[in-house]
Order: C-alpha cells, then sequence, then structure tokens
C-alpha cells in the first residue's frame, strides 16, 4: 500500500508517524486550494483550513483529519455523503491550552495573588479543555463557576448563568464556535456582556476569534472601560485589527495550543486513526514515539524563598512566558510594514512558532517551603528530590 498523503506544513512529524504508508507532502494550510487535492489520500488539516465541498469536490480523497479539537471548520455532513472517513484529536492540545491561561492569569497583574486567595475564574464552555482548565484550577484550590448551556446542566460542577460568569475576578472563554439556536456562541460575549465585567477584571479568549466581538471590546477599551485582556484568537484572521492588538493587555497569534508536546499528541492520534480506518496495526512503540519526537524537556529548580504565588509564577513562566509572544505579535504586525502583509506575517509567526515544552509532567528540584509540594503537584510536575516538611 502507498498512500499520498497532504498535511498543514504546522502538524509535526508527520513523516515520522506516517512515512511508512507513502508519500508525505506539507504545505501552508491556509493556501490549501482544490487543485492541491489531486492524488490526495488523507488530508490532515489544522483549523485554518476549511475543509467542504469546494475543497474536495472530484477529489479522491478517503480520509480527513484535523490536529485540532474544534470542528467547526470541517463539513462533516458533507464528508459523511462522500463517504471520508473523518477523524479529529479531542484533548491533544488541551493541557496546551490551560498553561496559556494560567500563564496569562500570571502575567496579568496580581490576578494569580488574588485567585489563590479566594478569587473566582468563570469559565464559558465545558468541553475537553473547559473541563482541562476546572480541573487544573480545582487542583490550584482556586474557586471557578462554569456557563455552558449546550450541555445537560446535570452534568456540569458550579454551572451558573452567563450573568455570573461576568462577575468573576477572571473570565476565559473555552466555548466552540456555532450559530445555531438557541444557543449561538458567535458573539456571545457582545456589547452587554463587556459592560457587566468589571474594569479590572481579566478576560481571555483563546477559543475562536467570534465567540467575543472584536469590534465591541475594541469600543469598550477605547473608552476606558477594560477589562483587563488577553487575545490568542481573533476575528478576521490572519488579517488581525491592529487597533484592538494595541489595545490588549496581550496578544498572541492563536498560539495557545502550540505546545510541541500537544501538536506531537494530536499527530499521534491521527496517525492512530488513519491506520485504524486502514485496518492496519499500530507501530511498535507507538505509546512513546512521541517523547523520541520530542526529547526531553530539562528540570527546573526551584528555591524555599518563594511564596506561593511566586512558586507556581515561577514554573509557569520558566515553561512559558507569554510576554513573549507578545512581544513578537506586536513587533511583527505593527512594525512599519505594508498592510498587505499584515497576514502573511501572523501565520509565518504560527508556521516559524519556536519549540514550546509544557509544564506539566516536569521535574521539579529543590527545597520546598511547607504545602508547596501540594502546589507543584498541581500543576501537573513531579516534585522529585524536592524537601518538604510537612
Amino acid at each position: 500500500m502507498s498512500l499520498t498523503i497532504l498535511a498543514d506544513e504546522n502538524i509535526p512529524a508527520v513523516e515520522h508517524y506516517l512515512g511508512d504508508l507513502g508519500h508525505v507532502r506539507q504545505k501552508p494550510g491556509r493556501a490549501l486550494k482544490r487543485a492541491d487535492m489531486e492524488a490526495v489520500d488523507v488530508l490532515l488539516v489544522r483549523s485554518v483550513t476549511r475543509v467542504d465541498e469546494a475543497l474536495l469536490a472530484g477529489s479522491r480523497v478517503k480520509f480527513v483529519g484535523t490536529a485540532t479539537s474544534g470542528i467547526d471548520h470541517i463539513d462533516q455532513q458533507y464528508l459523511e455523503s462522500r463517504g471520508i472517513a473523518f477523524a479529529y484529536a479531542p484533548g491533544a492540545n488541551a493541557n496546551s491550552v490551560v498553561e496559556y491561561v494560567l500563564a496569562a492569569i500570571a502575567a496579568v497583574g496580581d490576578t494569580l495573588e488574588l485567585l489563590l486567595t479566594g478569587g473566582v475564574v468563570g469559565i464559558v464552555g465545558y468541553g475537553i479543555i473547559g473541563r482541562a482548565v476546572a480541573a487544573r484550577l480545582a487542583a490550584l484550590g482556586i474557586h471557578y463557576r462554569i456557563y455552558d448551556p449546550w450541555l445537560d446542566q446535570s452534568t456540569i460542577p458550579h454551572a451558573v448563568e452567563l450573568e455570573q460568569i461576568l462577575d468573576c475576578d477572571v473570565v476565559t472563554l473555552h466555548a466552540e464556535l456555532t450559530t445555531a439556536q438557541p444557543w449561538p456562541s458567535r458573539h456571545l460575549i457582545g456589547v452587554a456582556a463587556l459592560q457587566r465585567l468589571r474594569p479590572t477584571a481579566l478576560l481571555i479568549n483563546a477559543s475562536r476569534g467570534a465567540v467575543l466581538d472584536n469590534a465591541a471590546l475594541l469600543v469598550h477599551l477605547e473608552r476606558g472601560h477594560g477589562p483587563l485582556t488577553v487575545l490568542d484568537v481573533w476575528e478576521g484572521e490572519p488579517d488581525i485589527n491592529t487597533d484592538l492588538l494595541q489595545r490588549v493587555n496581550l496578544g498572541t497569534a492563536h498560539i495557545a495550543g502550540y505546545s510541541l508536546d500537544g501538536k506531537l499528541r494530536a499527530t499521534q492520534m491521527l496517525s492512530e486513526a488513519v491506520r485504524a480506518h486502514l485496518k492496519l496495526p499500530s507501530p511498535q512503540g507507538g505509546g512513546t514515539a512521541g517523547e523520541a519526537a520530542a526529547g526531553e524537556a530539562k528540570t527546573l529548580s526551584v528555591s524555599d524563598t518563594l511564596s506561593s504565588a511566586a512558586l507556581v509564577r515561577h514554573l509557569i513562566q520558566s515553561r512559558y512566558d507569554i510576554r513573549l509572544d507578545d512581544a513578537l505579535l506586536r513587533r511583527t504586525i505593527l512594525e512599519d510594514k505594508p498592510v498587505g502583509e499584515r497576514g502573511i506575517r501572523f501565520d509565518l509567526l504560527r508556521k516559524s512558532y519556536r519549540e514550546r515544552r509544557e509544564l506539566a509532567g516536569s521535574q521539579v528540584c529543590g527545597a520546598l517551603q511547607p504545602g508547596h509540594v501540594a502546589l507543584v503537584r498541581a500543576l501537573g510536575c513531579n516534585p522529585a528530590g524536592t524537601i518538604d516538611s510537612t
């Protein structure tokens, strides 16, 4: 068997996982067109590629996979009507997004200190990523509320109405993008919701750009009404609103889920789905293939002089400093270059994104104050070689 596999260039290690099945080609996902589908058997994409009849009509594609948790860019009805198998990667990048949210909290003022001493986080969307955020907050002892009208309310802990979410100290958005009634998520956070938020609240969007009305947000921020804002996703990507970028506290290029660990996890999940579709066994050592491709992340060191908040911030920023991505986006998008190049440069940031490892699973060494071992473990780390006097 020899397949032709076409993959988004931002999906790593496709050759590593699927090269034995045939020929692997990679191209920019946003540039994929119908003409590229000729002789393609397997198509692997990310969220920037709309997969529908316009892309696939007349092709021989028999399998489509997206290396993402969200699937609003996939016309599943069309795929089903054509007998095209489909797979996605739910949860592959969940921890990466969780750590992005924590990094945003740790980088904006004293938000982290507030949450660790009784503040409340409002989570919009209780899918895979929303659940992962809630679990990490619970482990850290941080209070949270959840709004998700799309699910059976009996399955949601601390379920509240949207108004109660908007009263929280931090509001983080993890809803899928939908226009379906009775609960469309497009522009869920609009003028009325923004007016409800306190000026000192922190608003984070790492879901889809259009869940938050960007035009309304810009007007609200220009009037000096707050809230503190961190955006990873934007309406109109890749041609994002530069005025809005200059108003938010932190802005990044849709990279919340872009940890190397999460990307490799997604590639492995798609590889297994392709092999299952073809009724082929997984290669030997498949469970450790991602680890082999990523390599071992270096051990982190801590000091017993750190407060609880300082310890959490130190560990988060040792693996991922969100301020670096903010600086890169501002320098790339706001520099004096032709306006028409902004979208190209936005995508280039994603294509050339540096190797970013996840904090969870890291080895942490050093002496710890009483009780801090629990915080280290709450972040998903292994406090190997630590001294805990509790």
